[in-house]
């Protein structure tokens, strides 16, 4: 079967040269973007019931954009200060570029890993008298605690976000020729949206071992699965399937 439509269960891109832009161009499907999951603040207080004080730390770890935005909210619903001492350990590149939008880049002490949390690893055990803080979403991987742990530094880790299910109900008659998934949390969420949920001819792409773990948990078929060596990207997994079916090959 033919495709004509996809749902990609995240926000719209940002960026106007997005791949999912030329993909759609150039393959003149439709591509509509939805996140099935969003993120919600934790509120100062709560914060305090986890008995985190801000003043204690000396470093601080952001796996993500998410845990730079609500690091700095927090501190500024607590009136804290921001010391120019703290030192920032960025999970990638990504992270460190988008701590721009709070800090004076070059007047500040931030250390940057490749990609995987794995990577930080060195740069964490050259510091590791300095106390750490992990703001975290409250869906954290369990890596990351592990590997903390087993590197014996001077860490806490406190929730200052959670991934909230979104409503999709408006979703309910709509029919997409491919859905992408790209965590377990989007497969959760279909599931809690349209708990009766049939997959038909719908064809399923997902991004992750972890995902591909969870959609056959459902007991779901796995149609389109990146990354693998040939497409490192979902849209290069995209394109490749939709050029064999929809030009019949």
């Amino acid at each position: 079967m033919k495709v004509k439509t996809i749902l990609v269960s995240q926000p719209e891109p940002k960026i106007e040269n997005s791949p999912y832009f030329d993909l759609q161009e150039k393959q003149k499907v439709k591509v509509d973007f939805r996140p099935f999951i969003h993120v919600e603040g934790v509120s100062a207080k709560e914060i305090r019931q986890q008995k985190i004080d801000l003043t204690k730390f000396t470093a601080i770890i952001l796996t993500s954009r998410n845990s730079v935005d609500h690091f700095f909210r927090v501190a500024e619903e607590m009136r804290f200060k921001v010391p120019d001492t703290l030192k920032y350990f960025c999970q990638s590149e990504a992270v460190a570029y988008y701590l721009q939008k709070y800090v004076v880049y070059r007047k500040r002490k931030i250390y940057v890993g490749k990609r995987n949390f794995a990577d930080l690893i060195p740069l964490v055990k050259k510091y590791k008298d300095e106390t750490f803080l992990l703001p975290t979403t409250d869906k954290v991987k369990p890596v990351i605690p592990e590997t903390l742990n087993d590197l014996k530094v001077n860490w806490t880790q406190a929730t200052f976000y959670k991934t909230v299910i979104s409503d999709l109900s408006d979703l309910a008659n709509v029919y997409y020729d491919i859905l992408v998934f790209f965590s377990p949390s989007g497969i959760e969420s279909l599931f809690h949206n349209f708990p009766d949920f049939k997959q038909n001819d719908t064809r399923i792409a997902v991004f992750g071992n972890t995902t591909v773990q969870a959609v056959k948990e459902k007991g779901l078929r796995v149609d389109i699965a990146a990354p693998t060596p040939e497409t490192p990207s979902m849209t290069m997994a995209l394109q490749k399937y939709i050029d064999a079916v929809n030009k019949g090959k």
